[in-house]
């Protein structure tokens, strides 16, 4: 797992996410998740998250009714206006990326509904994993890649004011493109 983790030259996909709080760089995980990757790059390649936001943010404090505790910030389309049709659902049994600290991943409800809506794990958060108990399904989300530069910006967003978990003012994605190597 840990070579998977570390990329491997010409093969990386470095994805630059640009925001009103600071820049993230993702890695994108293409061989292990080709599904979930491809889904994401094709939003990001037809420029659909111009406009996109994170609006959502998780800590341990703002989740009183559950009893698993997880600790994400969310972002996307928000709208189903610019959506592609659903995805199938790769586990992280499958790709073996796990949701550790920095890893991006697809929202969804039940398995096979992911489109446009993203997720960055903050801190290591083995319950959305496959078997994990965040949801009663047991099938985790599909994670795809991986902060590699930016976790500061991610926890400043995840420090922002908000109500039952939506952010008060939303945090504007200004740019999100390849970034070239």
């Amino acid at each position: 797992m840990g070579a998977l983790l570390q990329g491997c030259g010409s093969d990386r996909v470095i994805v630059q996410l640009n925001t009103e709080l600071g820049n993230i760089t993702l890695e994108i995980y293409e061989k292990e998740a080709p599904l979930t990757a491809s889904n994401f790059l094709r939003y990001v390649d037809e420029e659909l998250f111009k406009d996109a936001k994170f609006y959502r943010v998780v800590t341990k404090s703002n989740q009183p009714q559950n009893d698993i505790k997880i600790e994400v910030i969310q972002g996307g389309l928000f709208t189903e206006e610019k959506m592609y049709e659903p995805i199938a659902h790769e586990t992280t049994e499958e790709t073996g990326i796990l949701h550790k600290d920095g890893i991006i991943s697809m929202a969804r409800n039940e398995p096979g509904t992911a489109t446009s809506e993203f997720f960055i794990c903050v801190g290591d958060q083995p319950e959305l994993d496959f078997g994990g108990k965040r949801n009663p399904d047991g099938q985790g989300f599909a994670a795809f890649g991986k902060v590699i530069e930016g976790m500061e910006v991610v926890r400043k967003i995840q420090q922002q004011p908000e109500t039952d978990q939506m952010l008060t003012y939303q945090v504007h994605i200004l740019n999100i493109s390849r970034k070239s190597l």
